[in-house]
C-alpha cells in the first residue's frame, strides 16, 4: 500500500487531500465541523482511551505506544477494513489534532498500514 498522506486537521484542506479521514477518538478542540472539512470521522480506528492517556504525547513513550497501538489495530478488523476501503476509492489523507507532527496516532497508523502484511 502506498503511504497515506498525513495532515493536521487545523491545516487548510486542499483538493489533493482526497478523502479526509479524522483518526482521533476526540474531536479537535476549537474546530467546527465546517472548518475541519472531514469526510469521515473514524474514531474507532484511534488508540483506546487507556492507551491514549498512557502515551500522553510523551516522545520517550513513542516506541512502546506504536507497539501497543499496532497490537490494537491487529484486532480492530472492522475499523481497519473501513479505512482500507476508503483507500480503494481514491486519495486519502489521515487528519489528526495533535500538535506533535512526529509522534501521533496518524503517524503510527500510516506506518502500520504501509508495513502490515495484508494491506
Amino acid at each position: 500500500m502506498k503511504p497515506p498522506r498525513i495532515k493536521r486537521v487545523y491545516e487548510a484542506p486542499a483538493a489533493s487531500d482526497g478523502t479526509r479521514i479524522l483518526v482521533d477518538r476526540l474531536w479537535p478542540r476549537g474546530l467546527s465541523k465546517e472548518k475541519a472539512h472531514v469526510d469521515l470521522w473514524l474514531k474507532t480506528i484511534a488508540p483506546s482511551t487507556e492507551l491514549r492517556k498512557w502515551f500522553g504525547h510523551e516522545p520517550e513513550r513513542w516506541d512502546e505506544f506504536r507497539r501497543r497501538y499496532q497490537t490494537e489495530l491487529e484486532t480492530n478488523t472492522e475499523a481497519v477494513g473501513e479505512l482500507k476501503a476508503a483507500f480503494g476509492k481514491g486519495p486519502v489523507t489521515l487528519v489528526y489534532g495533535a500538535r506533535d507532527e512526529a509522534h501521533n496516532d496518524a503517524v503510527a497508523l500510516a506506518e502500520w498500514l504501509t508495513t502490515s502484511v495484508d494491506s
